[in-house]
């Protein structure tokens, strides 16, 4: 036996003697892509760090912050007068580089499409991940993180933290207790968007600030002319960049029901919504995804179920039996779980669950209490071995395929002008009953303006375009020259 082995093992054992559990940082063991640090602290690098990246290294500051990546030195110049030692890149390509051997974990909080990249570099490299949702901009690219995560065996994290709170766990429980009965439909929603959506492309060509990248924030999208609309908040409204209300808040919203209804892939989706641009989400959309009959649990059967989304301000239909004057929306969303037996509401994050019924069951307890925060429970997740690791809430092994159901709400929205119920066969990601001479079009600019005191549109639409091919492009993006990722792992 190596030393290093040797060492590894008297550690573990040591670790499991102590707590019960294996609780030894990568740091301390060293790992087979490089690094041995002095401490117990992992050193964590921050990839976009202005925004939410922010406060999720706030919650990480116990740990070493090492470096910090963004494109855009003005935003986050407050970030890096708060983390004085780490240091400071535009590029992470250039840090992974130069630093790849000393970090031992990346938190990636970036626009949507450039999450994927990011995530699956640091993975390749043997490094843990944090990706605040979405956690992808595709399908595609949450199938390859969920597979990435499996063949490196590194701890993983979707920022969803609604999913360390007890409202998830609560839902969870009395789910799986049968206290709500079969569940055959939810109905979830949102009151965002908060940020503009459902705009033409700006035609005005900004100059582009000294302190910002832009190249570098395009990524792998397609080359546009900057313009100051797009950052650093508004990406999310831009299909390009973002992924609407529904990528910005499903994820919170919808968790509970994706772990209480342990759903996989949808056979079926359809989606309407206030005018659909080519480059923007709409203002307010509606989609509904259909699940197969899953197996059932000891105490509650699992058939099939609709699940409902809405947002823009839409919302369901009030159930019977809420009381009149109740407000649905808590934190910025609901969810209702239409059972046999009862009906449960709970707010975003799973936040605040109460039965229509008005009881209050005592389930037995199904889910981990996590006591952490969402960000210290990755950290926990990160310093136990692999053999012995605990999962952390919101893993990729469960994060990926519950990003595929929200971001595939994204394309039955922008695919709505087929007209038709989209069959989806969600192991080889395809659509399986788009007709293969059928074509659609999209809405460039809705060329809206005032005659004569009369409102008018003169819509410019695209060229119609093969409806397989654009769907096939939505599903796995192309990527502009140089950016790539890694190969699909065959696992």
């Amino acid at each position: 036996m190596s030393s290093k082995m040797s060492r590894r093992k008297f550690l573990e054992t040591g670790a499991m003697a102590a707590a019960g559990l294996t609780v030894v940082p990568s740091s301390v063991l060293g790992k087979s892509f490089g690094h041995t640090a002095p401490s117990d602290k992992l050193n964590i690098a921050g990839v976009g760090v202005g925004g939410m990246g922010f406060a999720n290294l706030k919650n990480l500051e116990s740990e070493n912050i090492v470096a910090l990546a963004d494109v855009d030195w003005k935003y986050s110049d407050r970030v890096f007068k708060y983390f004085p030692k780490a240091k400071k890149y535009y590029d992470y390509r250039q840090m992974y580089d130069e630093l790849g051997k000393s970090i031992d974990a990346v938190v990636v909080a970036t626009a949507d499409h450039t999450h994927a990249i990011i995530a699956a570099d640091a993975m390749t490299m043997g490094k843990h991940v944090y990706v605040q949702k979405p956690l992808t901009h595709s399908v595609y690219e949450s199938r390859l993180l969920t597979k990435l995560a499996k063949k490196y065996n590194v701890a993983t994290q979707m920022g969803n933290q609604g999913s360390s709170a007890a409202g998830v766990r609560q839902v969870v429980d009395w789910i799986y207790d049968g206290q709500i009965g079969e569940v055959t439909k939810v109905e979830a929603f949102t009151d965002r968007p908060i940020w503009p959506q459902g705009l033409n492309r700006p035609t005005k060509v900004d100059p582009i600030p000294s302190t910002l990248k832009w190249d570098l924030f395009i990524g792998p999208a397609p080359m546009r002319p900057f313009n100051q609309i797009y950052t650093p908040w508004n990406w999310r409204g831009w299909w390009d960049f973002g992924t609407g209300a529904l990528g910005d808040m499903a994820c919170h919203i919808l968790h509970p029901v994706f772990k209480g209804l342990r759903l996989g892939y949808p056979t079926k989706v359809e989606a309407s919504s206030t005018m659909l641009l080519t480059d923007s989400a709409p203002v307010a959309q509606k989609v509904r995804l259909v699940f197969p009959a899953r197996e059932n649990l000891p105490k509650v059967a699992m058939p099939e179920v609709e699940v409902i989304w809405y947002d823009g301000g839409l919302q369901p239909f009030r159930p019977e039996g809420v009381p009149a004057g109740k407000n649905l929306n808590d934190a910025g969303g609901g969810v209702i779980f239409h059972g046999t037996k009862d009906t449960l509401i709970c707010g975003c994050y799973g936040k605040d669950p109460w039965l229509v019924s008005g009881r209050t069951p005592k389930s037995p307890k199904t889910q981990r209490e996590i006591t952490l925060s969402h960000e210290m429970d990755w950290v926990r997740a990160c310093k136990e071995s692999p053999e012995n690791r605990v999962e952390t809430a919101s893993p990729f092994s469960e994060a990926g395929p519950f990003n595929e159901m929200v971001v595939m709400g994204v394309l039955a929205v922008r695919l709505q002008a087929l007209n038709q119920e989209l069959e989806w066969d969600g192991e080889n990601m395809r659509f399986t009953n788009i007709p293969d001479n059928a074509t659609i079009r999209t809405i460039i600019e809705d060329g809206f303006k005032i005659v004569d005191g009369d409102p008018k549109f003169d819509k410019k639409w695209t060229e119609p375009m093969n409806a397989k091919a654009y769907a096939e492009e939505l599903i796995k993006h192309t990527y502009r020259d140089p950016w790539k990722l890694p190969d699909m792992p065959n696992i």
